[in-house]
């Protein structure tokens, strides 16, 4: 399993982005990984539609 390397992103977030801490935790993944300069977010309209078509939601279950 890959992990997150914290220490070197929390570097690039309050070093290179000059983003105090509490922001730093406060960003989601594929927001810091944008400020990051990662491009475009990671899942968009058309990615979302093909993971609804791939795991739709079952009829007749609960979610509590």
């Amino acid at each position: 399993m890959s992990r997150f390397d914290w220490p070197s992103l929390l570097r690039a977030g309050v070093r290179g982005l000059g983003l105090r801490p509490a922001e730093f935790w406060a960003l989601t993944p594929a927001e810091l990984h944008l400020l990051l300069g990662g491009g475009q977010a990671p899942l968009g309209r058309s990615g979302l539609d093909a993971l609804m078509a791939a795991y739709p939601d079952r009829q007749g279950e609960r979610d509590d």
